[in-house]
């Protein structure tokens, strides 16, 4: 009886763990960025403002190809999602928890900001980037065939040696810091430079976001 029953549990574990196989596709961008990293161990990153050539994999994934026999056009992903991991070039990342002088400072004498309410480590990066895109998705209708396209990670490189990446658990995950969409802020330079330069606020409503048929 014991025997059955562990393998009863074990057959409705199997079953619920399992998943169907999925098609990843990868999309690298690149972005040069300033940053403090409070608090760090490393006191050349925590104490001095510095900078990064990023490099950004997004993976997308589906077990569906469109009428193109694609999982997701890499030409699409130029359009709403480049725009995002873009707002972060030629621009510095401040932390809302910093010093507000600090703070004012940076807006004061940089056009182009974003402030997050985590500090922006690679790992806190690759969280953010994932719900920025997870919600483009979650947005997009798709005209051509695509279906089940889902976000599988976002790897932020900070440098040659060292990345971050991050999967929807941890984008989640209040332990790691509340990440809220609402906290996020652009400048007005930043924003200036989207095609349509009330994206964010679509974004935040879930307003569809219609994808042309041809890029």
């Amino acid at each position: 009886m014991q025997l059955h029953t562990l393998r009863v549990i074990f057959k409705f574990w199997y079953n619920d763990t399992k998943k169907e196989p999925r098609m990843i596709i990868r999309k690298l961008f690149k972005f040069e960025n300033a940053h403090i990293v409070r608090n760090c161990s490393t006191r050349r990153c925590s104490e001095n403002l510095h900078g990064h050539s990023y490099k950004v994999e997004v993976l997308l994934e589906s077990d569906y190809l469109d009428h193109g026999q694609m999982v997701f056009d890499f030409g699409l992903t130029k359009l709403h999602i480049k725009e995002l991991i873009d707002s972060f070039d030629h621009g510095i990342t401040l932390w809302s928890g910093d010093d507000p002088e600090y703070r004012a400072a940076m807006k004061r004498y940089s056009k182009r900001w974003v402030e997050l309410p985590v500090s922006p480590s690679a790992e806190q990066f690759s969280r953010v980037i994932f719900r920025m895109v997870e919600r483009v998705l979650e947005c997009s209708a798709m005209q051509n065939g695509e279906r089940n396209v889902h976000l599988h990670s976002i790897i932020v490189h900070e440098t040659d040696t060292g990345y971050a990446q991050a999967f929807y658990e941890d984008a989640c995950n209040p332990n790691m810091g509340k990440l809220s969409l609402e906290d996020f802020r652009f400048s007005d330079a930043v924003r200036e430079e989207w095609r349509d330069p009330q994206m964010w606020e679509k974004l935040l409503k879930r307003t569809p976001l219609i994808l042309p048929r041809k890029v």
